[in-house]
C-alpha cells in the first residue's frame, strides 16, 4: 500500500502541471503514453519491443495520438486514415514475410491496439484543448466511479458483476455510477458543458457506465493473456492500460457525443 500511494503521488504531481500546461508539453506525453500501452499489449502477447510489428503499432498508436491540424497541407496518403491502412498494410505485408513468426492474428491485435490506444489518447488532448472545465469534467466522471463502486462495493457489495472480474460486484457498480452521476452533475451546473443541464446529467450516467466498461475491458484483455498487471512501469498500479482504461472508453464516446472539437 505504502508503495502504491507513493506513486501514486509523484504521478499526480507530474501529470497535474502537464494538463494545466497543455500544448506541445501534453502532447509529447500523451504520445509517449500511448506507445507504452501498446508495448504492453506487444508485451503480453509475448512479442519483442523490437519486433517489426511492435514497433509499427507504437508508431501507429503515436501518429494517431496527433492533432488533426498536424496533417493539414500534407497529401492525402499523409492524413490520418492514409497513415493508418499504411500502417495496417505493412502488418499484412509482414505476415508473408515473417515466416510464419507474425500472424494474421497478430496483425489484427495490433490494428486494434493502434486504435483502441491511439485515439483514446488524442481525445484525452481534444478535451485538454476544449477547455480544462471539460477534461476534468472526464477525469471526475472516471475517478468517482471507480472510487465510489470499490467503495460501496466493499461495503455492501453481494453479487458478483461478471466472471471477468470477480471482485465487482453489482451493488458497487450501481452505487459508483450513482454517486458519480450526482456529484459530476452538481459540478457541470457550476461549470456548464456543450449541452443544457439535464442532457449533460443522461450522458454523464452514459459515460460512468461506459467508464466501468472500459475497466473490464482491460480486465478480459489480462484474463485472455493470464497476467495480473498490462505492465509495472507504475510500481503499485501496474501499467499505463491499467490506469488510462477506462479514459481510453469514455474519451471517444465523449466525442461521439459532441462533447469534444
Amino acid at each position: 500500500m505504502r508503495q502504491r500511494v507513493i506513486t501514486a503521488v509523484i504521478a499526480l504531481a507530474l501529470f497535474i502541471p502537464t494538463i494545466f500546461y497543455g500544448g506541445w508539453l501534453l502532447q509529447v506525453v500523451m504520445s509517449v503514453l500511448a506507445a507504452i500501452a501498446v508495448g504492453e499489449v506487444a508485451q503480453m502477447r509475448r512479442m519483442l519491443l523490437v519486433s517489426f510489428g511492435a514497433i509499427l503499432a507504437m508508431l501507429g498508436a503515436i501518429f494517431a495520438t496527433l492533432p488533426n491540424n498536424f496533417f493539414e497541407g500534407l497529401p492525402t496518403i499523409l492524413h490520418p486514415a492514409g497513415l493508418l491502412y499504411i500502417f495496417v498494410l505493412l502488418m499484412l505485408f509482414h505476415t508473408v514475410l515473417a515466416k510464419n513468426s507474425f500472424s494474421f492474428e497478430d496483425a489484427g491485435v495490433f490494428t486494434l491496439a493502434m486504435l483502441y490506444v491511439g485515439l483514446g489518447f488524442h481525445f484525452f488532448i481534444d478535451a485538454r484543448n476544449a477547455g480544462l472545465d471539460t477534461l476534468f469534467y472526464m477525469l471526475l466522471i472516471v475517478w468517482i466511479t471507480d472510487s465510489a463502486a470499490y467503495m460501496v462495493g466493499r461495503k455492501f457489495g453481494k453479487h458478483p458483476l461478471t466472471k471477468i472480474s470477480p471482485k465487482k460486484t453489482w451493488e458497487g457498480s450501481v452505487g459508483g455510477t450513482l454517486i458519480a452521476t450526482v456529484i459530476v452533475s452538481i459540478y457541470t451546473f457550476f461549470f456548464p458543458q456543450t449541452y443544457g443541464w439535464a442532457t449533460m446529467l443522461l450522458i454523464t450516467l452514459v459515460l460512468s457506465i461506459a467508464g466501468q466498461f472500459g475497466d473490464l475491458i482491460e480486465s478480459a484483455l489480462k484474463r485472455f493473456y493470464k497476467v495480473k498487471d498490462s505492465g509495472n512501469i507504475l510500481p503499485g498500479h501496474g501499467g499505463i492500460l491499467d490506469r488510462f482504461d477506462s479514459m481510453l472508453i469514455v474519451l471517444p464516446i465523449m466525442f461521439i457525443f459532441g462533447l469534444l472539437k
